[in-house]
């Protein structure tokens, strides 16, 4: 088997079919699986989808561990030597497993390869990523310092939504929700599985850390695209809740890499400076327009 396909389910049968649909119709000249870990789904009976898609390898789990560990129940059955973590929210409009597939063969030394995405009404997602440091939050703090810089030199040292991610790059980590890899790299893992230490968000740019430190480069691949709908709230609150929590997951991350000395208490301070400053602009442009900022 060339590639094994884990696709998470809770409670959202039909977008989930329809990703399995847009991958089924858009793979080709790959031989791979898809496998469905289904986390303690209520909405309807997961063998729903086996009776939509008989050959899918079905598995149902008994609680909702979240997304690292929906993952890890998926890889144990996996028989592909590669794995795509594929969201369910995600829709192909080509041969996007195929091309990826193929870059990263042709490339040296690589550890995932994330694809291009956009939400559904076409603006590009910012899925090519630098870890978080002082100077990169400094940096997006005075965003006209980065702005007047030249646009490579630019993109080398920010990434992110300074990038037009229209090339291909190395970069520090890419969105899990399109996140291929070599299953042999589970071996030098702690655990020898994905670190499941997050529910969700965030374990994606965890899992990066962890593969980039064992020597393998994080690629960035521009030559196709999926959309990506993603899944952020209508309600303010419900927004600003999810900010807290990644933050929590960031500065986490940011002590496995600096530990809790003087880098990593400087950069708390800067870093929820910052974001505090983001969350009152977003409160008073809610309460001026009654719209989000994204």
């Amino acid at each position: 088997m060339q590639l094994s396909i884990i696709i998470i389910n809770h409670n959202r049968f039909a977008l989930t079919c329809d990703c399995i649909r847009s991958v089924r119709q858009h793979t080709h000249d790959v031989l791979y699986e898809i496998i469905l870990v289904d986390n303690a789904s209520t909405e309807c009976d997961p063998e729903k989808f086996k009776q939509e898609f008989p050959e899918i390898i079905l598995i149902k789990s008994e609680k909702n561990g979240g997304f690292a560990y929906g993952n890890n129940l998926g890889i144990e059955k996996a028989e592909g030597e590669f794995i795509l973590l594929l969201n369910n929210d995600t829709i192909f409009q080509e041969d996007t497993i195929n091309k990826s597939l193929s870059y990263f063969q042709q490339q040296s030394n690589v550890g995932v390869v994330g694809c291009r995405m956009i939400y559904p009404d076409g603006k590009v997602q910012y899925t090519a990523r630098r870890f978080r440091s002082i100077s990169w939050e400094l940096l997006d703090f005075f965003r006209f310092i980065p702005l007047l810089m030249p646009y490579k030199k630019r993109v080398k040292r920010m990434l992110g939504k300074y990038f037009r991610h229209d090339s291909d790059v190395d970069c520090d980590w890419i969105n899990g929700a399109f996140f291929l890899f070599s299953k042999k790299i589970l071996d030098q893992l702690p655990g020898k599985k994905l670190d499941d230490r997050f529910f969700m968000y965030g374990e994606d740019q965890l899992w990066c850390e962890q593969i980039k430190n064992l020597g393998y480069r994080i690629l960035f691949f521009a030559e196709s695209t999926i959309i990506h709908i993603g899944g952020g709230s209508t309600q303010l609150s419900s927004q600003l809740k999810l900010r807290k929590i990644m933050m929590k997951h960031e500065l986490e991350i940011m002590k496995l890499r600096q530990g809790r000395g003087f880098y990593y208490y400087t950069f708390k301070m800067i870093y929820g400076f910052k974001e505090g400053a983001r969350d009152l602009i977003k409160r008073i442009y809610y309460k001026l327009t009654g719209k989000l900022i994204r």
